[in-house]
C-alpha cells in the first residue's frame, strides 16, 4: 500500500484562502485549492494543498503577506484512510 503525504493550509475565512492562493501562485508555488479535509476543524471550507518540500517558502510568503491562517497540517493518506497532524 502506497502512502501519500501532502500539506494543507487551513484558513479562518474564505477571503484569506483566496488571498493566500493569489500570493502563493504569484510567487510560483505549486498549490491547489481544495475543500478543507474533514479531519481538520476550520471555519473556512477552503484550504490550500501543497508539497512538503515547499513548506518554508509557503510559511515565508504567508508571513510577508500578513495572512491569518488556522494552521498548517500534514495529511498522510494510506489506503482508504487518512490522518491530519498540525505542524504549525
Amino acid at each position: 500500500m502506497r502512502e501519500e503525504v501532502y500539506y494543507v493550509i487551513a484558513f479562518d475565512s474564505t477571503h484569506y484562502a483566496i488571498q493566500g492562493e493569489k500570493e502563493l501562485k504569484n510567487k510560483g508555488i505549486d498549490i491547489k485549492i481544495i475543500p478543507t479535509p474533514r479531519e481538520i476543524t476550520a471555519s473556512c471550507g477552503l484550504s490550500i494543498r501543497f508539497k512538503p518540500e515547499a513548506l518554508n517558502d509557503v510559511k515565508n510568503i504567508l508571513q510577508e503577506a500578513l495572512l491569518s491562517i488556522k494552521g498548517i497540517y500534514e495529511i498522510v493518506k494510506m489506503g482508504t484512510g487518512r490522518s491530519a497532524n498540525k505542524i504549525n
